[in-house]
């Protein structure tokens, strides 16, 4: 196929090509991949600047969106890849292929610097999805950042840099340009832009940024970083989002409330507990759902008020693919239980839903992965269960809300009132509020 590159596209490519350490921060469907590919093709066979690119991505975007993109495009005919996936064998054999792009999911990070026996000889690196090293004290980034010195050039891509606040920022930049913006070490940067937030004691549970701090991180990454949202570039449907109240009564409310307050309650005879803030958080978002775990995983029912307001939702469609979002295993249980509904895991469970073939679908936001098109199949999405986590959060509306979908996007969210359902949505609000604020002050001007 030809590619015939927009002016967003065109300069996001020239910005990699002039810049050795780039964070490019893309909305979902504006092409990084090719985007990408195309300054690797003008760096390996044009300028013949870099001899071996490492691509770590995702493991179902390492091996289903990379591959194709090359081999899509006309104007990359002629770069070779090869994707170092699956049992250590296939991984090696992969790896000691003679090619300019070695592709490599990013569980097998730390075994391809510590444990693969091979050279870590690439002089550049495409980290897709930049956000999943935005934690300091993984093995990933750890091991990433002892080879680090060895890469001449680096790009980071991701959509969603800062999901959970600023602090994320660091460890994505120490990778990317060796801690010369946000400092070397995470201590000196929370210090120097952050403030303890929520604290028991000594404790310190979570941090703020202090005032003038939000603009002074901003004003240190921009020289090598670009932003690029969706709406800017493209024409995409209207996206409606919807709240779907749905009320437990005084008995379900009062064993939720003992519950939260005590930590400790007595359901059907079973005794649940929760040893620490953590846990009572996940048994709660269980309980809002209408059902929790024992202690020795039997399923305990509680109410289903949610299930009741999912039959109205689909009966609402009219007939309309409807693709529902759950997180817990017994939710999806008990939707399947109640409905006819297919779940989406594999690639022939994507074909179909594209196709058309599946009016009722059910999805887990974390396992269905980065990178796939779900937009073909339909248009209404409901979230049964929430994730405290943006970014999970915002891949799984994008997956319906991207370029190719016809229809006005409807996303559903199904709240259970006074629990924690109202907690996550205001969280996703509030990160989502202060994400934007970052890519708008990085945001490129292709004028």
């Amino acid at each position: 196929m030809k590619y015939e590159a927009h002016d967003y596209q065109t300069y996001a490519t020239n910005f990699i090509l002039t810049h050795p350490e780039a964070a490019v921060f893309l909305d979902l469907g504006l092409g990084k991949s090719v985007i990408s590919l195309t300054a690797i093709f003008d760096l390996c066979l044009d300028s013949f600047l870099i001899r071996k690119v490492l691509v770590i991505a995702p493991l179902r975007v390492a091996t289903d969106t990379w591959p194709s993109e090359i081999k899509k495009w006309d104007h990359l005919k002629g770069l070779t890849y090869s994707v170092a996936v699956g049992n250590e064998k296939e991984r090696i054999e992969a790896l000691s292929k003679r090619a300019s792009v070695y592709i490599i999911n990013r569980e097998n990070v730390d075994w391809l610097i510590n444990k693969s026996g091979l050279p870590f000889d690439f002089d550049m690196l495409v980290i897709d999805e930049l956000s999943s090293f935005k934690s300091h004290q993984a093995k990933r980034f750890k091991s990433l950042l002892s080879v680090r010195p060895y890469v001449k050039r680096v790009v980071g891509l991701t959509g969603t840099p800062s999901s959970n606040g600023l602090l994320d920022l660091w460890a994505e930049f120490r990778i990317l340009d060796k801690g010369e913006r946000l400092g070397r070490y995470i201590t000196r940067y929370r210090q120097s832009y952050f403030m303890p937030d929520k604290r028991n004691a000594q404790m310190v549970f979570s941090y703020k940024p202090v005032p003038g701090a939000e603009e002074a991180i901003y004003k240190r990454i921009s020289d090598i970083t670009i932003s690029m949202r969706s709406e800017d570039y493209l024409t995409l449907p209207e996206r409606i989002m919807n709240e779907v109240p749905v009320c437990m009564d005084e008995k379900e409310e009062k064993i939720y409330d003992t519950f939260k307050d005590e930590m400790v309650a007595s359901i059907k005879g079973k005794t649940i507990d929760a040893v620490n803030a953590a846990v009572l958080s996940g048994k709660l978002l269980q309980m809002a759902n209408g059902c929790i775990y024992s202690e020795n995983k039997e399923t305990i029912r509680i109410h289903d008020r949610k299930l009741d307001a999912l039959e109205d939702l689909i009966e609402a469609a009219n007939g309309k693919p409807v693709l529902i979002s759950y997180w817990f295993k017994h939710d999806a249980e008990r939707i399947k239980e109640r409905f006819d509904v297919r779940e989406l895991k594999s690639s022939a469970d994507i074909s179909d839903w594209n196709a058309g073939k599946i009016p009722v679908a059910i999805a887990n936001p974390a396992s269905l992965g980065m990178g796939v098109n779900l937009q073909a199949g339909g248009s209404t999405l409901i979230w049964f269960g929430l994730t405290w986590s943006l970014e999970l959060y915002q891949q799984m509306n994008a997956r319906l809300h991207r370029q190719g979908q016809k229809d006005t996007v409807i996303i559903h969210h199904i709240i259970c009132k006074g629990t924690i359902d109202e907690n996550v949505m205001a969280a996703l609000k509030k990160k989502e509020k202060t994400q934007d604020a970052l890519i708008d002050a990085v945001k490129a001007n292709l004028k």
